[in-house]
């Protein structure tokens, strides 16, 4: 099994996950990813899960943000 692996979300770097003790850590690729950056996971599956969503939580906010109105 390997120690480390590379999650991508939609074809793009979001980070790296790096197996230790207390399971995987999430290591941020891009600055989208941020909020998962020192975070620990179950397994690298769980990891990419989690970018996943985070990507998707962080879509669904942006028109938000800006004041626009989410489709």
């Amino acid at each position: 099994m390997a120690d480390s692996y590379i999650i991508e979300v939609s074809s793009k770097p979001a980070g790296i996950v790096v197996r230790d003790d207390g399971g995987y850590r999430f290591f941020a690729a891009s600055h989208d990813f941020n909020g998962l950056e020192g975070r620990y996971f179950r397994s690298a599956r769980d990891a990419e899960r989690a970018a996943i969503r985070f990507e998707q939580d962080r879509r669904s906010e942006a028109p938000q943000k800006r004041g626009e109105v989410a489709a």
